[in-house]
């Protein structure tokens, strides 16, 4: 019987009968050599292994359906994943649109009732009418009846209406007797007790208590007077006046934000469907956002801080751009307006004084990609940067003041751009879409759009984005689905609530 030779035994035949001295010399040194090797060997001495050998027998039987049969398991893991969260994300939407649907037919449940209310008060007159006739219908019958006398209804109603006369001006004249009389024992009393201090002040003029007591009751008089009249009119002109809020740098903790809000009564669902957003200005994030346990509630919370900032921004370039379409067509213009719009040039880093070009670049960005950015770039205001330097939107910086990734790779030295509140990050940003060089497509769509006189919209420009990331087009796709799924298309037309004062609050 003759033993079957493995797969490497056979290899080490092959080597002695091609006379590979490399094998032979690893045999008597008595040092063992893999099958791979042994292949290499081979190979590297253009020696071709028989197909008799079955090499690849387990790769082929063995290791190739293990592997497919793995990697369809991961699929449909990775699917069965995909469909949980399709359907985690269509339940959060059904949530929200139902609560959403349960608070505006409450709201119409109580329009309803007020109106039902006002109904009912109109009725009230008529109701009188009607029960002043049985009344007076009941009196005549009574009188009839008393004393046998036809009365005709009309001098029946004429005395009801003397004795209801004469009962109200007896009490009209009981109550004034009874108010200056209390009048008068009040004044009396008042009268007494000076009458009383006057002659102890006559009798000890010379005492030094005299001098206090006189002394004593003109301070309280004049203090008294001035905190009464300075009180009132500061809190009512706080009341009628102030509508646009900054807020400063306490390190607000999210509670106190959140209660704020309730305070306030700051919804993202009054926003979507008025189209009308408080000016309130948060100089930073809440250091504890990250503590939120529902990711519904800590979006929301990022959209209110941010959203305000985005909007304020650009309806300061929309009231620019109306200036400068004025001033272009103008014939003539001041030293004030030329003044304007040298400023502007070097604002927008136009050059030449090309003033289409400034009316190009001069435009606003729709807040769903300013939210959805912010949103991806600072992890939903829970990033070190966005925490630590305000930085929301991933600025990077080779000069300025910055913070250094953890990630950065060794031979590089970019920074992250740090700000000082938040309001200065939303003003890089937009200076930086509406001026680099990078985004020629974005801003050259954007006035396109304008020319056709068409919406601004967020989803048909995020394709010229895709500069803004070393990911590209990935990116891009990545801004589509925040858009989408948080329907941040929704404040794109949102606008500020016409602040008449601006205040900042103190620490």
């Amino acid at each position: 019987m003759k033993k079957k030779l493995s797969y490497r035994d056979k290899l080490i035949e092959l080597a002695y009968i091609y006379d590979v001295k490399e094998i032979k010399d690893y045999e008597k040194s008595r040092k063992s050599l893999t099958s791979g090797q042994l292949e290499l060997i081979l190979r590297k001495n253009k020696i071709t292994i028989p197909k008799d050998f079955k090499s690849n027998f387990l790769r082929d039987n063995i290791y190739k359906p293990v592997s497919k049969i793995k990697s369809n398991i991961i699929d449909f893991k990775d699917n069965r994943l995909k469909d949980k969260n399709k359907f985690i994300r269509k339940a959060e939407n059904f949530k929200h649109d139902t609560n959403r649907k349960i608070s505006r037919t409450l709201k119409d449940i109580w329009v309803q009732l007020g109106q039902i209310g006002l109904n009912f008060l109109n009725i009230i007159p008529k109701l009188g009418k009607v029960v002043y006739k049985f009344f007076a219908d009941l009196f005549t019958n009574l009188f009839h009846g008393i004393y046998n006398q036809q009365l005709q209804p009309q001098k029946a109603k004429k005395v009801i209406v003397a004795i209801v006369s004469v009962a109200v001006t007896s009490t009209i004249v009981f109550s004034g007797i009874n108010y200056f009389t209390e009048n008068n024992l009040i004044k009396n009393l008042e009268v007494k007790k000076p009458e009383i201090k006057k002659p102890e002040a006559k009798k000890e003029v010379k005492k030094p208590e005299v001098k206090k007591e006189v002394k004593k009751p003109e301070a309280k008089k004049e203090v008294k007077k001035p905190e009464v009249k300075k009180k009132e009119p500061k809190l009512e002109v706080k009341r009628k006046s102030v509508d646009e809020v900054i807020l400063p740098n306490l390190n607000l903790k999210t509670e106190t934000v959140l209660n704020l809000f309730k305070d306030v009564e700051y919804d993202l669902g009054q926003v979507r469907s008025k189209k009308l957003v408080k000016p309130i200005y948060f100089t930073q994030f809440p250091r504890d956002l990250n503590e939120l346990q529902s990711t519904q509630l800590k979006k929301e919370t990022f959209i209110k801080i941010v959203l305000p900032l985005v909007v304020v921004e650009n309806e300061r370039i929309l009231d620019d751009r109306k200036r400068l379409i004025i001033l272009s067509e103008k014939k003539f213009t001041t030293d004030s307006e030329k003044l304007w719009i040298r400023q502007k040039l070097l604002e927008y880093k136009v050059k030449k004084g090309d003033l289409k070009e400034l009316l190009v670049r001069m435009d606003i960005i729709p807040a769903s990609i300013a939210l959805a950015q912010a949103a991806k770039e600072s992890g939903w205001g829970t990033s070190r940067f966005a925490l630590e330097g305000n930085a929301i939107f991933g600025q990077w910086t080779w000069s300025g003041q910055g913070i250094a990734p953890l990630d950065r790779e060794s031979n590089k030295n970019h920074k992250v751009l740090k700000f000082p509140i938040l309001r200065a990050s939303v003003k890089a940003y937009k200076n930086n879409l509406n001026t680099h060089k990078s985004y020629v497509k974005f801003r050259s769509k954007r006035s396109s759009l304008r020319e056709k006189n068409k919406k601004i919209s967020g989803l048909e420009l995020t394709e010229t984005l895709n500069n803004y990331a070393q990911t590209g087009s990935e990116y891009t796709k990545i801004l589509n689905q925040i858009i989408k799924q948080n329907r941040l298309t929704d404040f794109e037309p949102v606008s500020l609530v016409s602040s008449v004062k601006k205040i900042e609050l103190s620490s």
